[in-house]
């Protein structure tokens, strides 16, 4: 992409665009439609990957992980493999249905997807063409995990208090089963996988060593997303009984407050050990330098 310099500027206003709306939105009930809140991520996506891998790189991202999610998604409300049995409910806030998907679940699945493999990348390190096989397996593998932790903290809520999809045998984890994250642990896997081996194969480009700032507005994105279930447990204070399709009672207060314990340890540990990461390879480069200049 030309004109990095002026992009990075761009990058930085969609984090705060989407820090202030989704803090505001929680702490003022202003009722900013969901749709519009994703556009914001999905654009960050978009432009973050595109300065990294080009447009056609980004674009092969999005494809796979497109295709991959929603054909797993169908079988999965079809048969059962690999989340579980569910289904997504009519008129919710998802809009309509691809097959039996609601569109705005693939946005979502790239968005966030692409967030998780940055920390990643961050984390073990870039996948490129002349990476080892540990690395092209190990950063699909982190990644993995990375986006997990968010259906961790985000899907008690959605379905088991606002049943915007319903486990029909419920589960453990306040109506949601292990098999879910098992599902969704493959699901991201397998695209994430399937990316990584496209960035060994593909005709390489000039290699850039982009600033600490390019990383750190993909760690701040995923801090955000993590903050919002800390915020969302502080700010509602209400409490109710709900009941999952098992007939389980849970508290909606225990399931906020599950949500931001959980996002705490993992979402947010995860952004600030990145930030630590980031921080530790600029020290290192920084003494590297100065030993050199002084002859050392």
């Amino acid at each position: 992409m030309r004109n990095t310099k002026l992009w990075m500027n761009i990058l930085w206003i969609l984090v705060a665009v989407y820090a202030v709306a989704e803090f505001a939105n929680t702490v003022f009930s202003l009722s900013i439609p969901l749709a519009l809140l994703l556009l914001v991520l999905v654009a960050f996506s978009l432009v973050h990957g595109a300065i990294r891998y080009r447009w056609s790189g980004i674009a092969t991202f999005i494809v796979i992980c497109l295709v991959v999610s929603n054909i797993l998604e169908n079988t999965s409300i079809l048969t059962g493999f690999p989340f579980g049995h569910y289904h997504y409910t009519s008129g919710s806030a998802l809009g309509p249905k691809i097959f039996l998907v609601p569109v705005l679940i693939a946005p979502a699945y790239f968005a966030t997807g692409y967030l998780a493999w940055a920390l990643s990348n961050v984390l073990i390190g870039e996948v490129r063409r002349e990476s080892s096989a540990l690395t092209t397996f190990a950063v699909p593998f982190i990644a993995s995990f990375l986006m997990v932790v968010w259906d961790l903290c985000l899907d008690p809520g959605a379905s088991t208090v606002r049943h915007i999809w319903i486990w029909e045998q419920g589960g453990g984890y306040f109506g949601v089963p292990l098999t879910n994250y098992l599902g969704w642990f493959f699901t991201v896997y397998l695209f994430f996988q399937l990316f990584a081996l496209f960035l060994r194969v593909r005709k390489a480009g000039a290699e850039v060593t982009w600033p600490r700032s390019y990383y750190a507005q993909a760690v701040v994105m995923y801090a955000v997303i993590g903050l919002t279930f800390v915020l969302d447990y502080l700010v509602v204070g209400t409490n109710s009984q709900v009941t999952d399709a098992a007939g389980v009672v849970w508290q909606t207060r225990s399931i906020a407050e599950a949500a931001a314990t959980v996002s705490i340890f993992t979402m947010i540990f995860a952004a600030a050990l990145s930030a630590m990461k980031m921080l530790q390879v600029s020290a290192a480069v920084r003494n590297t330098s100065a030993d050199v200049g002084t002859g050392s």
